[in-house]
């Protein structure tokens, strides 16, 4: 397997370029939020309120919203009916708090399965031209490459907060995973 599977082809199409980006986006994000415990899904610098645990939900959802609720037109993912979803700006950051990290793994990581596939299939069914259910109010509809767009700067965003709360934590640094990386989960809590 290749030392750096998560980087993107050096000369692809458009869309492997822009799943390509999405992807090591995504995987550089795990990267940065993987094997923490509850403190360190906790942890904040500064003024700010957003944590790793909150960024991890937020982003699950994210990934959700994108290819069902704005692409699709459907509801979120039955996923969310269990943990109070609400649809606000704020809930995801807020509720984090509640989760244990082994909750918030899965919920990224299942959110992230689910969205690759639902790209996938939107892909093969009518490429990147295809307009999304979701409109803006002078009734237009963007297409399937905007949401793509959009959700890789909502990653890069997000990975940026990530970068700085993890160094944080305990000091990883580093635009990339080390060569042969791959995710983990939590960190079991250390007892004194």
């Amino acid at each position: 397997m290749d030392e750096y599977w998560w980087e993107p082809p050096l000369a692809g199409n458009e869309v492997e370029h822009l799943v390509g980006a999405l992807d090591r986006l995504r995987t550089t994000f795990r990267y940065k939020v993987d094997e923490l415990d509850a403190a360190g899904m906790q942890v904040r610098i500064g003024a700010s309120t957003i944590t790793i645990g909150g960024l991890m939900k937020h982003l699950a959802a994210n990934e959700d919203y994108m290819f069902l609720v704005k692409f699709r037109g459907e509801p979120m993912d039955p996923t969310w009916d269990d943990n109070g979803w609400r649809d606000d700006n704020d809930w995801e950051f807020d509720s984090a708090a509640e989760n244990t990290p082994e909750e918030l793994y899965a919920l990224w990581d299942g959110a992230v399965e689910r969205s690759r596939a639902r790209l996938s299939a939107a892909l093969a069914d009518g490429g990147l031209d295809q307009p999304a259910h979701i409109s803006w109010p002078d009734g237009r509809h963007p297409n399937l490459r905007r949401l793509v767009c959009d959700l890789i700067e909502e990653y890069g965003r997000h990975t940026g907060h990530a970068d700085l709360l993890r160094e944080a934590v305990d000091g990883r640094v580093g635009e990339d995973p080390p060569a042969g990386w791959h995710p983990v989960g939590p960190r079991a809590t250390q007892t004194t």
